[in-house]
């Protein structure tokens, strides 16, 4: 059977009718997928991206040159529903039925890494962040000789978190020994390793860890760490827990009497949201800072200032700024940049693309390739911060240390709880 014209505009017409005509046109639009966890206990840290996206929008309403061609950008976000098997099932959804140009993922081990596996796996190019990168790059296996030959990742490693954590406890007068809280999954298991986490560099400095072992997330009993912490007359303690977690081992260690004059935890503290349900147990605890109003960079696809893009978050989603929008932010700003340089639509040219990539954003410099331990890691700046009561919001975070990150101003000096 053939066409003429006028019944291939009648049957295009029809199709238009029916709402099924995008098809027709599907080869001028350029597909982003976005994984990310929007509910469950990992949704903190992707509360910001709808807003993200939708700035994305606007940003790319004129769409991407890519090759010479111009293309509509339409962006597809998937819940991992903080499980890391939804995580690598959804990816394999954008990579075999929705047919994305590139994969952008962030939030924790249980959602990165299936990401990434699932693209390095079908040859799909990922960027991937919010992850340090030793759980990103060990927790999948990766080889240092090798590396990766799809994924791309951008962020700090344990040895930043490590130094901005001793950084400030070093100001502080304690008798040095730290309790530790490491759960069983990606994170805990990387930061409490012997040789990759905590136990080594905090011995070096003089510092004593008592680490009761590894437990689940979700668990509703501390007892036994607090115990242990009490016997070890532990003055600090730190670890990496989700925020649930966070609030029954502060109340539980309240209840129970144990008072420690320091607590800095990684990814529980880092949610105004966390931090406000916790009421007076909140106040001064301490934080890994990766992205706040005061970095002093911008955005190379919007122009925005770090201060500028949080100040438009408060004001479009009527909350307060939260760190993880910086780098969803940037993850978009790596994308537009790499698909504008590369060849074509190709997967091996947007890999190509991505890996050359190097440009200021509101993260910081990001390049693969000399700004970081391997090929696939970009690192992005760290500092310290601390909660306490607000000016504008009830609590607010400030930064109190910034010894491995000079250029990213403080706005105070750490304080005993």
């Amino acid at each position: 059977m053939t066409f003429n014209r006028r019944q291939f505009t009648q049957a295009t017409a029809a199709l238009v009718a029916s709402g099924a005509a995008p098809l027709v046109f599907a080869a001028d639009t350029l597909k982003i997928g976005y994984v990310s966890p929007q509910t469950g206990p990992l949704a903190p840290f992707g509360e910001a991206d709808k807003w993200v996206i939708d700035q994305m929008k606007t940003a790319f309403k004129d769409g991407i040159g890519v090759g010479g061609r111009k293309y509509a950008v339409q962006i597809v976000l998937k819940d991992s529903q903080s499980n890391p098997n939804r995580a690598g099932e959804v990816a394999n959804d954008l990579i075999l039925k929705d047919k994305v140009a590139l994969v952008l993922t962030a939030g924790t081990p249980e959602t990165a890494n299936p990401v990434s596996d699932a693209c390095e796996l079908n040859e799909v190019p990922c960027i991937s962040s919010v992850v340090p990168w030793q759980p990103w790059f060990f927790g999948r296996k990766g080889d240092p000789a090798k590396g990766f030959n799809w994924t791309y990742h951008m962020f700090w490693g344990l040895e930043d978190v490590i130094a901005n954590f001793t950084n400030g406890w070093k100001t502080l007068a304690t008798n040095k020994k730290v309790g530790g809280l490491f759960p069983n999954d990606g994170d805990g298991n990387a930061w409490g390793d012997k040789e990759l986490g905590f136990p080594k560099p905090l011995a070096a400095m003089g510092f004593t860890l008592t680490d009761p072992g590894r437990f689940q997330n979700g668990t509703q009993d501390f007892s036994a760490q607090i115990a242990a912490f009490k016997s070890a007359g532990c003055e600090i303690v730190t670890g990496v827990v989700i925020p649930p977690d966070a609030k029954t081992f502060l109340t539980q260690a309240r209840q129970q009497g144990f008072k420690p004059k320091v607590i800095t935890l990684g990814k529980a503290l880092l949610f105004p949201g966390a931090i406000e349900a916790l009421g007076e147990l909140g106040d001064g605890l301490s934080t890994e800072v990766w992205w706040s109003p005061s970095h002093p960079f911008t955005s190379s696809l919007t122009q925005q200032s770090a201060k500028a893009l949080a100040e438009a978050y408060e004001a479009g989603a009527q909350k307060q700024w939260t760190q993880p929008i910086g780098f969803a932010h940037a993850l978009f700003e790596v994308a537009a940049n790499a698909l504008g340089r590369a060849r074509s639509l190709k997967a091996s040219d947007v890999r190509d693309a991505v890996a050359a990539t190097s440009i200021n954003s509101v993260v910081g410099p990001v390049k693969w390739g000399g700004q970081g331990p391997f090929k696939n890691v970009s690192k992005t700046p760290l500092v310290l911060g601390q909660w306490g009561k607000g000016r504008k919001y009830k609590v607010e975070l400030t930064i109190v240390n910034n010894e491995a990150a000079t250029n990213i101003p403080t706005g105070g000096t750490l304080r005993l709880l």
